[in-house]
């Protein structure tokens, strides 16, 4: 794993403060954990100061620090280990995250790279000279069947094509990025196969219990004596079953000749 750092200090600015509104969230999302572990807020906070302003800044690791009463390297282990934490500024309008694995590779994500230093940046994570876009190569983002793709910010743009990839750059830099509908961007629904169904393509109609039974469909055997077998073994023999209380029929039972008669004086 490549050593992370922060920016250098001539791109760090002198403070950080949450909005009112995000101040108000973070308030609540620190009482979400018990008396002791509030530090566990860690994370979501720093991912809620990132959306904020883009990039977790010296002074957001500060602010997170003292308002967890954490030691400032303890917070900034955790911004440097994860990679999800962007340490240096980035493009205010687009930040492309391109996926690199397999089979986005294989589906041909180096072209969508191409793309991406030709019209943003020769290098990942260095902003174009606006400072309105960057890039960077990344791991799996989990929609290998819509391979290749890549992640602005939260959304997914599946399915691309270097040529595609380069309207939805155009797109974002003249501000009209939220007009780019996320997902695939070929004529298929999700995952679904591109053109529609291939399979499973009749109706199924589901078959539920009792529909299209008449009476004569019953069983003829009433439901009390459903589970009884038929059988005249002396397991079903009333005489057995007598309670000893029953002085006649106990007697009556002494006279059970056969196998019967073993059982019944047991």
């Amino acid at each position: 794993m490549s050593v992370r750092r922060l920016a250098e200090d001539q791109f760090q600015p002198a403070s950080f403060a949450f909005s009112e509104e995000n101040a108000v969230w973070a308030e609540a999302t620190i009482r979400k954990y018990p008396e002791g572990r509030q530090q566990s807020a860690v994370i979501p906070l720093l991912m809620r100061a990132q959306e904020q302003d883009g990039w977790v800044t010296k002074a957001t690791i500060e602010f997170v620090a003292d308002k967890l009463d954490m030691p400032y390297i303890r917070v900034l282990e955790v911004a440097t280990f994860y990679t999800q934490f962007q340490l240096k500024p980035v493009g205010t309008k687009a930040h492309i995250q391109v996926c690199g694995t397999t089979p986005c590779m294989l589906r041909g994500s180096e072209e969508l790279m191409k793309v991406c230093k030709k019209k943003i940046h020769s290098e990942p994570l260095e902003r174009n000279a606006s400072g309105t876009l960057s890039w960077e190569e990344v791991e799996c983002q989990g929609a290998c069947v819509n391979a290749p793709m890549v992640i602005i910010f939260k959304d997914a743009y599946e399915d691309l094509t270097p040529e595609r990839l380069e309207e939805i750059i155009d797109a974002f830099e003249a501000g009209n990025g939220a007009e780019v509908k996320p997902g695939p961007q070929i004529d298929r629904v999700y995952s679904a196969p591109e053109g529609g169904l291939t399979s499973l393509t009749e109706e199924i109609k589901p078959v539920r219990w009792g529909e299209g039974q008449t009476g004569q469909d019953e069983a003829s055997v009433p439901p009390s004596n459903a589970a009884r077998p038929a059988t005249d073994t002396p397991v079903t023999d009333p005489k057995l079953k007598t309670p000893a209380t029953d002085k006649p029929a106990a007697t009556e039972n002494a006279k059970v000749s056969g196998d019967n008669a073993d059982k019944a004086k047991g």
